[in-house]
Parts: C-alpha cells; structure tokens; sequence
C-alpha cells in the first residue's frame, strides 16, 4: 500500500502537464485566431471609412447641386403659394 502513494503523485503530475500542453496548443490557436480576425477587422474598418467618405462626398455634391433651387422650392411650400396652386387646378378641372 505505500507505493501507491508515490504513483498517484507521478500520475497527477502527469496529467496536470498534458492539460497544461492541451492549455498552450489551445491558447496558440486562439492567439492566432486572434490576430487573423484583427487583422480582418481592420481590413473591413477601412472598407468601411472608404465606404463613408464616398457617402459624405456625395451627400456634398447633392447639396452642391440643390442649392440653386433651395431658394425655388422653400417659395413654393409656402402656405399661400399652396392655396393659389390649388385655386388653379380647382379652376382647371371645372
């Protein structure tokens, strides 16, 4: 019975070191795993900012482009402007 002592204590330890190896294959998988996803991160990131300064470009030219007939359309959805406009059409139709 004394030697069974000795030989759970070498069996422990052994378990405990491959549970450890398992622990680093996993841990250097996941590191990796890590790094790629991060770099694939970035790479989207940068899609993204592209994706937004084109927006920001053209929501400029849009309003570049409107400016001339800002001025038109706010006098025309006056509410005076509305009321003659209906006046003509109830004319037109009869």
């Amino acid at each position: 019975m004394s030697s069974f002592g000795p030989w759970l204590l070498v069996l422990g330890a052994g378990v405990i070191l491959v549970e450890g190896a398992v622990a680093g294959v996993w841990s250097v998988r996941l590191v990796r795993q890590g790094r790629a996803l991060s770099a694939r991160l970035e790479r989207e990131r940068g899609f993204v900012r592209a994706d937004v300064a084109r927006l920001r470009e053209t929501l400029e030219e849009t309003r570049r482009l409107w400016e001339p007939w800002r001025r038109a359309l706010r006098r025309l959805r006056h509410p005076l402007v509305a009321a003659l406009l209906a006046s003509f059409w109830r004319r037109a139709a009869g």
